[in-house]
């Protein structure tokens, strides 16, 4: 099985979908806008042992409904992934299909995608009664086993200095050592004063990232590095569009000639989505990525960018589109698969007003435990899978 072909994960006898929309519990603040809502769907599979398949090679219908139910999310977030609509007409095309067989395609639906094939991932995993994470993990190829445990960072949004400062010292209370700062919506000597109030407030123990969700154009982009350089911030996060690697690759080398970038880091996440890891990489545009699987197509999809960023030197680091509690537990596994990973922008639950069920992976101390039931979550999700 490779990320492109989930083959290998037995056939499936039904798959459904249900719909659901989660107020955020209050806007979070982007150079793109503010998010307010998650809509997206839930989708079950149930799969049966491969010998059912009237082939034999996996691929098709023919299950008498002996496996695991397996559980998937997709929700779609516009600007990373596609919109609601061809994320539904995407799943809409899969009735009467085989699966794994067909599958939405990752590069214009990677949503629709993400939930088809973690719903297989977790299947097969409770079939085999381990953890998502050893299963992804065993299926890419590596051999150190998965953490236990996941560091996380917390993520703040646009506000005044003031708030944005308050914010962030109340994370560091509650046991982050890690902080990702939402830059962009304003002009850059108020970003400058944002995050001087975040570092004054927190001390110079805490790591700070700075993410403009391609917010600025290149020389602003320059202005605001060289403005940030005295924070010491750990990275900035997507400073220029999704399409401009030159100018990604030229803030880390310097653009003036015998003028380094004053050694701050540049992490590309529209980037990796929009253009992929490999043209990332080609580019030289990145120190960091930043890894939404859920814009990558699936967990299986974005450990696979990871290790291939790992292998050029990129540092990996997994976080969320504000997604529902399905979604947010199947990307701690694909964190846990990374050996040696750095804090991920996990820590995504409490932005969400409710949610679909209990979270199995809380936040204590800046790290997450990543469950240790077969598949997703052992049976945490039960009543999810009886809809």
């Amino acid at each position: 099985m490779t990320a492109d072909d989930p083959r290998g994960q037995g056939s499936v006898h039904a798959m459904r979908r249900r719909s659901f929309a989660l107020d955020l519990t209050r806007p979070l603040g982007t150079a793109r806008g503010a998010i307010r809502r998650r809509e997206g769907f839930l989708i079950a599979v149930e799969r049966g042992s491969d010998g059912d398949d009237e082939g034999g090679d996996g691929d098709g219908a023919g299950s008498d409904g002996d496996g695991a139910v397996g559980l998937g999310e997709a929700t779609p977030l516009p600007g990373w992934t596609e919109s609601r609509e061809a994320c539904a007409a995407a799943l809409d095309e899969l009735d009467g299909r085989a699966i794994p067989g067909s599958m939405p395609d990752a590069a214009s639906t990677p949503a629709a995608r993400h939930g088809v094939s973690l719903a297989l991932a977790d299947a097969a995993a409770r079939d085999a009664e381990a953890r998502l994470a050893d299963r992804l993990a065993d299926e890419a190829g590596v051999t150190a086993t998965p953490a236990d445990a996941v560091p996380v960072n917390a993520t703040v949004g646009d506000g005044s200095p003031g708030e944005t400062a308050a914010e962030a010292k109340r994370a560091v209370d509650e046991g982050f050592d890690c902080l990702k700062l939402k830059v962009g919506a304003r002009d850059v000597d108020a970003d400058v004063e944002r995050v001087r109030a975040v570092r004054e407030a927190v001390g110079d123990a805490v790591a700070l990232r700075a993410d403009a969700n391609g917010a600025w154009d290149r020389e602003t982009a320059r202005r605001a590095l060289d403005a940030l350089a005295d924070f010491g911030l750990a990275y900035v996060e997507q400073p220029l569009p999704a399409d401009d690697l030159d100018g990604l690759a030229a803030l880390r080398e310097g653009d003036r000639p015998g003028r380094p970038s004053d050694g701050v880091p540049i992490a590309a996440d529209e980037s990796v989505a929009g253009r992929g890891i490999d043209a990332v990489l080609d580019a030289g545009a990145a120190d960091a990525v930043v890894l939404k699987p859920m814009a990558l197509g699936g967990p299986d999809r974005a450990l696979a960018v990871a290790l291939r960023a790992r292998s050029a030197g990129v540092d990996p680091v997994v976080t969320t589109t504000i997604d529902a509690v399905v979604a947010r537990t199947a990307a701690v596994h694909v964190a846990a698969a990374i050996p040696g990973v750095s804090p991920c922008g996990l820590a995504t639950g409490s932005l969400l007003d409710e949610d679909l069920a209990p979270d199995p992976c809380p936040v204590a101390d800046g790290q997450i435990a990543v469950p240790t039931g077969p598949g997703l979550a052992g049976g945490a999700f039960e009543d999810l899978r009886r809809w």
